[in-house]
């Protein structure tokens, strides 16, 4: 079994990967990202991963441990193995705050898209994604509420735990989440942008 975590970036794939660590599961990652002002803790990546539509050939070293992933790379991965995924979900206006802040902040423009047009053209493809996965018995989802998360993280550890089936430590889990670091709320009693669908 290989542990995938996926999403967008900015949903919390990187506390995803920080709270398995902890929780005692083996990642696969390298030092090549270091940790920054965006994401304190490090990014948890694995360099050849980012070219699996090219080259695959890194996934039997994955077996046994979890490794991020961009989600639009899903559906190369070698269907002959057996995939837990934890998709992050996280309120797109989020999404796009954060990221817009780490583009400013390193000098970069934002996207070209309109918000409005960003977050409709995410949420199609996250949609399209989910329907792809939910038709693949190589993989079963969990979705994570990035937000839920953070409100709860003890709840979040027994479903990721439950669900990966893995005797992982909870209350390190727990202990890994900094609600600090959620900077970017969309405003309350409004209602929410489009995101990943529920499982």
């Amino acid at each position: 079994m290989i542990v995938v975590v996926t999403g967008l970036p900015r949903s919390g794939t990187s506390l995803m990967m920080q709270m398995l660590r902890a929780g005692g599961l083996e990642l696969l990652c390298d030092a090549a990202r270091g940790p920054d002002a965006d994401n304190p803790a490090g990014y948890f990546e694995y360099a050849p991963a980012k070219h699996t539509a090219a080259d695959a050939s890194w996934v039997p070293a994955a077996e046994g441990k979890a490794v991020k992933l961009v989600y639009a790379l899903l559906d190369r991965l070698p269907l002959d193995r057996r995939y837990k995924v934890l998709f992050m979900q996280r309120d797109l206006r989020e999404v796009l705050a954060s990221q817009n802040q780490m583009l400013a902040r390193r000098g970069q423009p934002p996207g070209k898209l309109s918000d409005a047009e960003f977050m409709r053209a995410f949420a199609d493809d996250l949609r399209r994604t989910q329907a792809w996965l939910a038709w693949q018995p190589a993989f079963d989802v969990l979705t994570v509420s990035y937000a839920d998360l953070l409100r709860a993280p003890a709840a979040a550890a027994d479903r990721i735990a439950q669900f990966l089936g893995l005797p992982l430590d909870r209350a390190a889990m727990c202990r890994a989440v900094n609600p600090a670091l959620y900077r970017h709320r969309a405003p309350a009693g409004q209602p929410a942008a489009p995101q990943t669908p529920p499982p």
